[in-house]
């Protein structure tokens, strides 16, 4: 589920009262996502797709989710690029990627980054993708499948109802739907009611395109995330290649109040050999 980044100021703010403010600050003094001197856009499908690169080694493409930017992976990137060449971008009407077009999908953000890769000569990455990103890596393997060597995804979810996504963020989503449409049209409440729509009545993906996926994965989510655990286990279920992480104690923003536990994880994924694990090395 993709809520979180409608609600990210209000809920960063919030959380403050917790003793994690100083956390959330970081989103807004961080250079990453407006830093001169690497970003960069490309002219591709139709609009002008902003992006940042760092560090060096084996490409690492990293997917922000709804209403988000290059900014949410301001815990990720040092981390990641010191062993990767790591890879962001503004997706399709979000962040610095402005697109005046009346639609949105998907389909469409997946087929975006799979062109950012090809501008970027990146004939395969590792990925990492949380809410709608991780939605994004689950089709990027599954629609460009020779793009993807290893992917992690948290917070992704399927399809968009009640059995996937918990109640009070489904309802929150179709208030939000019904009071855009109510509301005078600007370019920013037609990129909104885009997001919004996206969020309220996509994806659709089902579990004989998730069995197509052939690079090795990691499933991860929080035991309270808004995609409730019984959809993210059906996910690591149904992916040949895959391991699950629940973590315990934790909401929808695992790389933000579980970033050193979510970086080494999923470090550690990318780096030892897949192991199936069957028989007697079940005992382990």
């Amino acid at each position: 589920m993709r809520f979180l980044f409608f609600f990210l100021a209000g809920f960063f703010t919030i959380q403050g009262t917790y003793g994690q403010s100083n956390l959330f600050s970081a989103f807004d003094t961080t250079h990453f996502g407006r830093n001169e001197s690497v970003g960069k856009y490309v002219d591709t499908r139709g609009f002008k797709m902003y992006y940042e690169v760092y560090g060096q080694g084996q490409p690492l493409l990293i997917i922000h989710g709804n209403g988000g930017s290059i900014n949410n992976f301001v815990f990720q990137i040092p981390y990641f690029s010191k062993n990767y060449k790591v890879i962001v971008a503004d997706s399709r009407a979000q962040g610095k990627s402005i697109d005046n077009g009346d639609s949105l999908s998907y389909e469409m953000m997946t087929d975006d980054l799979n062109a950012l890769l090809d501008s970027l000569h990146e004939d395969s990455c590792y990925v990492i993708g949380w809410s709608d990103g991780g939605i994004e890596g689950l089709m990027l393997a599954i629609r460009h499948p020779e793009k993807v060597k290893k992917l992690a995804v948290t917070g992704a979810n399927l399809w968009p109802d009640t059995t996937a996504v918990d109640t009070f963020a489904y309802n929150w989503a179709m208030k939000e739907n019904k009071a855009l449409e109510d509301m005078k049209t600007t370019p920013e409440v037609k990129t909104m009611r885009k997001l919004t729509h996206l969020l309220s009545y996509a994806p659709h993906i089902s579990l004989a395109e998730l069995h197509t996926i052939q690079c090795p994965t990691l499933v991860i989510g929080g035991d309270h995330d808004v995609i409730r655990p019984e959809h993210t286990m059906l996910i690591f279920e149904n992916i040949p290649k895959s391991y699950l992480w629940i973590l315990p104690d934790s909401g929808h923003s695992t790389p933000v109040f579980y970033r050193d536990q979510f970086n080494e994880t999923v470090g550690d994924f990318f780096a030892r050999p897949y192991r199936k694990i069957e028989g007697k090395d079940t005992f382990q």
